[in-house]
C-alpha cells in the first residue's frame, strides 16, 4: 500500500523547485495533494501536470489562510516550504550592517510569518481527528550564521525553533500532531541558474559551488521530497520536534585528513 494514501496534504510553494518535487511525491504515494502558491500561472500550471489541485495562497496574508481553512477545515499534512531569500528581485545589501528594515520585514514575512501562519492552520486543521504531520523547509542556512544573507538565515532558524514549540504543544495537547524541520543545504533548482549558465564552464562552476561539500555534489529535489515523504508518513510516528540536515555533509565537519 502507498504511504500517504488517501491523505490529504498540503504543499505550499509548489510550483516550481522542491515544492513540485514533493507533490509529485506525494502524488505517487496515493496522498490527494493541494498545490499552493502565490503565482497562480505556475501554480494552475505545474497542478495540471501532477495531477493536484491548485490553489492560490500568499502565505504571508493571514486573511488568505483564514479563507484556503474554509475551503479545507480537515487535511493530514502540511508542508510549509514557501520561502524567500531577498535577492529575489536582484543584489541587495542583506548582511547585518547594511541591510534595511524594509528587506528584512520582507524575508521575515514570507519565511517566518508565513511558518507560524501555516502551523496555526494545520494545527486547527488536524486537532479534531489529533492526527497530523506538520513539515516545516528550514534550511541549513537555519543552523549556521550566513554574513550576507542575515534576514534569511535568521527566519530559517525561526522556523526550526518553532517547529519544536509546535511540537511540543501538540504532544501537550495529548495530539498525535507531530512537527519537524527540513534543512537542506546545496539544492539543484533554479534559483542556481544564473550563477551556473549554460556555457562550457557550467560543470566547472558546480565543482566549484559545492567545493566545501564532503560528498563534492548537489543534492536533488528528489531526496528532499523523499524526506518529505518520510516525515508525513506513519513510518515516523515517533518523530517530533526534531530536525534532519541534508547538506552532503557539509555540517559534520571536514572530509580531508588532518595534516601531519
Amino acid at each position: 500500500m502507498s504511504k500517504l494514501n488517501g491523505m490529504r496534504c498540503v504543499v505550499t510553494g509548489g510550483a516550481r523547485g522542491i515544492g513540485k518535487a514533493v507533490c509529485a511525491a506525494f502524488r505517487d504515494e496515493g496522498a490527494r495533494v493541494v498545490l499552493t502558491d502565490i503565482d497562480e500561472d505556475e501554480g494552475k500550471k505545474a497542478a495540471e501536470e501532477l495531477g493536484c489541485t491548485f490553489e492560490k495562497l500568499d502565505v504571508a496574508s493571514e486573511a488568505d489562510w483564514d479563507a484556503f481553512a474554509e475551503r479545507y477545515p480537515a487535511i493530514d499534512v502540511l508542508v510549509n516550504n514557501a520561502g524567500i531569500t531577498g535577492f529575489e528581485d536582484g543584489p541587495a545589501p542583506h548582511d547585518p550592517e547594511n541591510a534595511s528594515l524594509e528587506e528584512w520585514h520582507k524575508v521575515h514575512a514570507v519565511n517566518t510569518d508565513g511558518c507560524f501562519l501555516g502551523c496555526r492552520y494545520a494545527l486547527r486543521a488536524m486537532k479534531a481527528k489529533g492526527t497530523g504531520s506538520i513539515i516545516n523547509m528550514s534550511s541549513r542556512s537555519g543552523l549556521v550564521g550566513i554574513p550576507g544573507a542575515a534576514a534569511y538565515a535568521a527566519s530559517k532558524a525561526a522556523m526550526r525553533n518553532h517547529s519544536k514549540s509546535v511540537a511540543l504543544y501538540a504532544a501537550q495537547n495529548g495530539w498525535a500532531i507531530r512537527c519537524n524541520s527540513i534543512h537542506p543545504a546545496a539544492i539543484l533548482t533554479d534559483i542556481w541558474e544564473p550563477m551556473l549558465g549554460d556555457g562550457p564552464d557550467r560543470d566547472a562552476k558546480m565543482a566549484a559551488l559545492v567545493a566545501d561539500t564532503p560528498l563534492k555534489r548537489f543534492g536533488t529535489v528528489e531526496e528532499v521530497a523523499a524526506a518529505c515523504v518520510y516525515l508525513a508518513s506513519p513510518e515516523s510516528g515517533y518523530m517530533t520536534g526534531a530536525e534532519l540536515t541534508l547538506d552532503g555533509g557539509l555540517l559534520a565537519g571536514s572530509a580531508a585528513s588532518p595534516g601531519s
